[in-house]
């Protein structure tokens, strides 16, 4: 029998990928609802090809400049639309590839609908590790990560045993940035973060790798996913990508996942667990490859060490360092400050208290709503 499959954000990098994957295993999945921001026109392209799959469109703004046929097509509109289509859809599983925040409600409501999430939104954990962990339990569910770093470690704790395991170690490719001065950051362009040397993924996520507060944001995931100590979760870059994670046992053995960078790995193996498929993606041939890893420039990306702090300091921060970074993210796509006023705004925001007793939904919006507020005083401050 197919199991049901709802992809958010399929008009994406994840959603395209996953779209590969079940386009290459057709007799097992069948794709019932697609999401997409914006996209209009490429969201109907995939109703075209999928006619049976529902359709939404997060932005209002873009619904309401539509066609009434075009409306009679995508039946949901918004971020209630969205929530309200993964309740009625009766997905198996849902993949959540939305950027930001704003995938953490989808991300909630799936799993109290009792399916299974296919997580590459990263800030659902960064933001409410605990309170999703609980809604999945409660549900029997799982949380299967489709980062590549995080699938490979979810994996390699499977096949060892968490209890046998000193360290997790995530690998960063380094980003575009990895070799330059203090003097050439400050010098960097747009375009300059938006090109990254190994994968291709949106926007946000780009800059956020060529900055490492991807890499942070996935170190405070590894620690709220996998229920580890901030000291067990270390950084190496390592330019190739080819490396995704490793484990260290209590005995001093290094395991590794190994496979070319793509993302239809991770999420191929997401959507088949717990069985090991057969997969024609990502097979790599380590002939005549070398593999170098470093240690991460600290000094000159701020924003990993900000990350291990607000991972150390738990509650609200880890949702604080999200929020600031998003939106001095958005700041600097507008031109409005520069590449290395990102980890300046993080670092600015971090400073104020963001203690939260209880880590329910309402609260972490409310820390979420009143840091980006902070960082948004700390832009305006800067562009001026």
């Amino acid at each position: 029998m197919k199991r049901k499959i709802a992809v958010l954000g399929a008009t994406g990098s994840i959603g395209k990928s996953t779209l590969d994957v079940i386009a290459a295993n057709q007799d097992d999945f069948e794709i019932i609802l697609l999401s997409a921001h914006q996209d209009t026109r490429g969201l109907l392209s995939l109703g075209t090809q999928l006619p049976s799959a529902k359709l939404v469109i997060t932005d209002h703004q873009k619904w309401e400049g539509q066609t009434p046929e075009t409306r009679s097509v995508i039946t949901y509109w918004g971020q209630d639309g969205l929530v309200q289509a993964i309740k009625e859809s009766g997905a198996d599983i849902v993949v959540n590839g939305i950027a930001g925040a704003a995938g953490l409600l989808p991300s909630i409501t799936a799993l109290e609908t009792g399916a299974d999430l296919a997580l590459a939104n990263k800030e659902t954990i960064v933001m409410a590790g605990p309170l999703v962990a609980s809604i999945a339990k409660k549900n029997h569910c799982r949380i299967l990560p489709v980062d590549s770093e995080h699938s490979a470690v979810f994996h390699l704790l499977e096949a060892h045993g968490a209890d046998a395991v000193e360290e997790v170690i995530l690998t960063a490719s380094g980003g575009p940035f990895r070799q330059y001065s203090r003097e050439q950051l400050e010098q960097v362009s747009l375009q300059d973060a938006l090109n990254h040397p190994t994968w291709k993924m949106g926007g946000k996520i780009t800059i956020d790798s060529a900055s490492l507060a991807n890499k942070g944001l996935e170190v405070i995931e590894a620690v709220r996913l996998f229920s580890l100590k901030v000291d067990q979760v270390s950084v190496l870059v390592h330019p190739q990508s080819y490396v995704h994670s490793l484990i260290r046992l209590k005995d001093g053995s290094l395991y590794a996942q190994i496979s070319k960078p793509d993302m239809r790995v991770p999420i191929h193996n997401a959507l088949f667990w717990p069985e090991v498929r057969y997969c024609q993606f990502g097979r790599l041939d380590l002939v005549g490859q070398s593999l170098h890893f470093e240690q991460p420039k600290t000094d000159l990306f701020p924003l990993l060490p900000l990350a291990y702090e607000a991972a150390r300091l738990g509650e609200g921060y880890p949702t604080a360092y999200n929020a600031a970074n998003e939106e001095a993210v958005a700041a600097f796509m507008k031109g409005h400050i520069s590449f290395v006023d990102i980890g300046r705004i993080v670092a600015q925001v971090l400073e104020k208290e963001w203690s939260c007793d209880e880590l329910d939904l309402q609260s972490i919006l409310d820390v979420d709503q009143r840091s980006r507020a902070a960082a948004q005083e700390c832009i305006k401050e800067l562009h001026h």
